[in-house]
């Protein structure tokens, strides 16, 4: 059995136990233990990565994760989730819109960066295919935005800190906030969060 047909194997038999308990919040321990015995039986190998394939089928838009370690599979969910793809011509309007340029660092076709037509609102949130809900990034920034998301938790950790801080007129906390909030400016990391001084 070749790798990719493995993996593929691997994922068709967590999505076989997901449809047959479908709308079912299911914990992490009970998906990889049957996973892991269904696999062993059917084919007298070991499922050397459960967590990595319900993780991927999860970034793929399969199941839906609820919290930490619980997952779920909705067929609804997916039909509407593939719905909510821009078509070619919805991302020519927001590439035409935003100057074929990445809004965050203003580079773009005419540098010869490649560029991707964005949801603000990502689609596991909720996001439509929508044009206003569109934006034009780069490829290193749409990857940064998809794969930090702990970046966007930290800046918002921080602008509370620090609001709370002016609230109760900590100096001392309001300049470490400050401190940090300003590496995020200064490297344009998260500048859709936006930072009232």
């Amino acid at each position: 059995m070749t790798k990719n047909l493995e993996e593929m194997s691997q994922a068709d038999l967590i999505m076989e136990y997901f449809k047959k308990n479908s709308k079912r919040e299911i914990k992490h321990p009970e998906i990889v233990d049957w996973a892991v015995a269904e696999w062993k039986k059917r084919t007298g190998e070991v499922f050397r990565d459960p967590d990595r394939a319900i993780r991927k089928l999860s970034q793929g838009g399969q199941l839906i994760k609820i919290s930490k370690g619980i997952y779920k599979y909705d067929p609804d969910f997916v039909k509407n989730r593939e719905l909510e793809d821009f078509t070619s011509s919805q991302k020519e309007e927001i590439f035409k819109r935003d100057n074929y340029k990445c809004v965050i660092c203003g580079r773009g076709r005419a540098d010869g960066v490649e560029i991707q037509a964005d949801h603000i609102k990502p689609k596991e949130l909720g996001g439509k295919a929508e044009i206003e809900n569109g934006q034009t990034l780069c490829a290193q920034h749409n990857f940064q935005k998809k794969s930090y998301k702990q970046t966007e938790t930290g800046k918002r950790m921080f602008i509370r800190l620090y609001e709370l801080a002016k609230k109760n007129n900590d100096k001392e906390l309001m300049k470490f906030c400050e401190d940090i909030l300003k590496v995020y400016e200064k490297d344009n990391i998260n500048g859709h969060i936006i930072w009232k001084k």
